[in-house]
């Protein structure tokens, strides 16, 4: 009992049964008392419940008669004697005879005791010998598993202050056992949300629900140079009467989870960069448009200022010689920033020619074809960096603190640079950085690459067109094809639209158009994958209806999306299409001299729902049909119904020999408005 449950002066006594508050009441300790001749003379409550006597019925009782069997008495009679005349303790478990008549093993401590007058007695103390075992054992658990376990543990008082730490506690926050207690949780873990910690902990003690797993970010002072993660659980502890003791607290350090979950996020991010690289660079064959594709790429992502150089050589279409320590000249191409800097003005404006100085870096990446990285760039760096010096001031003044140049190299050849600065991006570049701009930089180089030898390929066509009769370049396939790609006009994010012409044997050409729900990196690696995927499954020559079956499969797989898609496969030899839908708008055909329609296909499931099969449905097309394919972003708007829309489509298609590059645009300005915010794949095909 503590002291304030003891009424003051004036205050009635409670006659109620006191709660069990403690260990002595868990065990149920009785108390008995036998004078020099073996009979009891004192007689406890916890003894009638440990023996099952009543006061009345044990009082002037000889002991040994009532509770030991007869094989016993000698050596009881032995024990008491050396008790009194020895005045040595004895402990031991010995057998009792309870009253219903059963043996219990009872834990004994006796001891003499002697009064004023000089009296001897006997004071024996008893427990269930099983109750106690039980009891020793959860002891003996509870404190291994407090100073082995790997988790640390803490009991703080009801004032959240430190009453007990286990070594495991010890090693997570670097502070002795001993000079956590009686301290706060702030002083020893100092997170940036120990408020917010200190008020759930309170909580806890209010209401005693455990608040489990609550993760928590922070430096502890054995490691201020370092992030490190903690989930935290709390609990209330009350003692069997109810009593609040305090809070119970669990501390699991989940750093390496968390630096691994933060590394597979950034891997996720460069992977998901790369993905949309490979839809939104190269998409056209004009190299000032690629590098400006890649500059848009890598601004934000990777750098804050970003800048495409192309070697005037190369533009040239000529070899770069032997590299030497001579001046390199670059024209630039792109140059973008995640925000105003003077940075810019440091940089050559897209369209110039400079020199660069054998001693520049970026001339430097170019002669030895390899990523020059300065981590840390310091004053002796800039003059290096800068084309001259007076870009040099502007370089310092825009706070340049990482720099990276890495080639533009296509089969071989190193075609210009790429160049990356950090300002207001705190890391500096590290070598994962060099690696994903190393595969930005190869992916455009190849496109920029194919963009100007097509370009010297139509200067050469074109003066060569001069000097003979005009004619029509001959129709493959079978078909003659056009395409748009226009993204969301109202976002700055690419979506998952995409369109493709896939080659076929026998002639046989493969028409796609999907889209992948939702916008974003995410929706755009899927996008890239599922395009993959298609022009595999295209090869196999299957159906239709059984090339969205494998892709239904595979968009199971990828979490959360849901595609629509339409595979045709047009066979010029046969004049036939077969076409398969997955929840995709409708083809538009235009027949010669015959209104426009959409198709009445089996509109199928979307990729992605799963277990649903697709139907194959054939077209015959004749000489100058018109096929339209086409995503929703097209068609759809938050003013007008669907099936009004569709309508203006078909009004725009009322001439189905109209060239197929003036249909796409007659369509795009015709049906988009600057607001529209998704995105449109756009493919029509004409039977030829």
């Amino acid at each position: 009992m503590t002291a304030e449950s003891f009424p003051s002066e004036g205050d009635e006594y409670r006659t109620e049964t006191p709660r069990p508050t403690g260990l002595l009441d868990v065990l149920s300790v009785a108390a008995v008392v036998v004078d020099a001749d073996g009979r009891i003379v004192f007689w406890t409550p916890q003894a009638e419940e440990l023996f099952g006597y009543t006061s009345e019925e044990v009082l002037g009782m000889y002991a040994a008669r009532l509770f030991i069997h007869p094989e016993h008495l000698q050596a009881v009679a032995k024990l008491f004697a050396d008790v009194l005349e020895t005045g040595r303790s004895w402990a031991g478990t010995f057998p009792i005879r309870h009253k219903d008549g059963s043996t219990r093993m009872t834990e004994f401590r006796n001891m003499r005791l002697l009064d004023d007058l000089g009296d001897v007695y006997a004071l024996g103390i008893a427990a269930d010998h099983t109750l106690l075992q039980r009891v020793e054992t959860d002891l003996a658990l509870c404190e291994r598993l407090i100073n082995q376990s790997p988790i640390g543990l803490a009991l703080m008082d009801p004032d959240l202050r430190y009453l007990l730490v286990n070594p495991a506690l010890e090693r997570i926050d670097g502070i002795p056992a001993e000079d956590h207690i009686g301290r706060p949780m702030r002083e020893t873990l100092p997170l940036p949300d120990i408020d917010t910690i200190e008020s759930a902990l309170r909580q806890v003690l209010t209401t005693g629900t455990p608040l489990l797993d609550q993760y928590h970010v922070g430096r502890p002072p054995a490691d201020p140079d370092h992030e490190h993660a903690w989930s935290l659980s709390f609990y209330r502890l009350e003692d069997p009467g109810g009593r609040i003791l305090g809070a119970a607290t669990s501390v699991v350090d989940v750093t390496e989870r968390h630096r691994a979950a933060a590394e597979a996020d950034r891997a996720r991010r460069r992977l998901a960069l790369i993905a949309d690289a490979s839809t939104r660079v190269g998409t056209s064959l004009e190299v000032e448009q690629t590098a400006r594709e890649l500059a848009e790429v890598a601004t934000g992502a990777l750098a804050d200022v970003v800048a495409v150089d192309v070697l005037d050589s190369a533009l040239a279409c000529r070899r770069m010689r032997r590299p030497d320590n001579s001046p390199e000249f670059f024209r630039a191409l792109a140059l973008k920033a995640t925000h105003p800097s003077v940075a810019l003005r440091a940089a050559d404006p897209p369209g110039d020619l400079a020199a660069y100085d054998g001693d520049r870096l970026v001339t430097l990446c170019v002669h030895t074809a390899r990523p020059v990285l300065v981590r840390h760039v310091g004053d002796h760096d800039l003059p290096r960096i800068a084309r001259d010096a007076e870009a040099t001031v502007l370089l310092s003044q825009a706070g340049v603190h990482s720099y990276l140049a890495v080639p533009l190299i296509a089969h071989g050849e190193v075609l210009g640079a790429l160049d990356l600065k950090r300002t207001r991006n705190p890391l500096p570049f590290d070598e994962d950085d060099v690696v994903l701009a190393c595969e930005l930089a190869g992916r455009a180089a190849v496109a920029i690459d194919n963009a100007r030898w097509f370009q010297s390929v139509r200067n050469t066509a074109l003066t060569l067109q001069r000097s003979l009769l005009p004619d029509h370049p001959p129709h493959q396939t079978g078909l003659e094809l056009a395409s748009r790609y226009q993204p969301a006009q109202a976002t700055s994010e690419v979506g998952g639209d995409w369109y493709d012409v896939i080659p076929l044997t026998d002639d046989k050409t493969a028409l796609v158009v999907g889209d992948v729900m939702g916008n974003g990196i995410d929706a755009a690696a899927t996008m890239g994958r599922l395009r993959t995927a298609t022009c595999a499954y295209a090869d196999l020559d299957m159906a239709p209806g059984s090339v969205l079956q494998h892709l239904d499969k595979i968009t199971c797989d990828l979490e959360h999306y849901i595609v629509t898609c339409l595979y045709a496969v047009y066979d010029p030899r046969t004049r036939q299409c077969r076409m398969a839908n997955a929840g995709h708008m409708p083809p538009a055909l235009v027949r010669s001299g015959q209104a426009p329609e959409l198709l009445d296909l089996p509109p199928g499931a979307p990729l992605g729902v799963g277990g649903i099969p697709f139907e194959t449905t054939t077209v015959e097309l004749g000489p100058g049909d018109l096929l339209v394919l086409y995503t929703d972003g097209l068609v759809e708007t938050r003013l007008h119904p669907i099936d009004e829309r569709l309508n203006v489509l078909l009004s725009f298609l009322d001439e189905a020999h109209r060239p197929l590059e003036e249909t796409c645009d007659l369509l795009l300005y015709g049906l988009r408005h600057p607001d529209d915010h998704d995105d449109v794949a756009l493919l029509v095909a004409r039977t030829v």
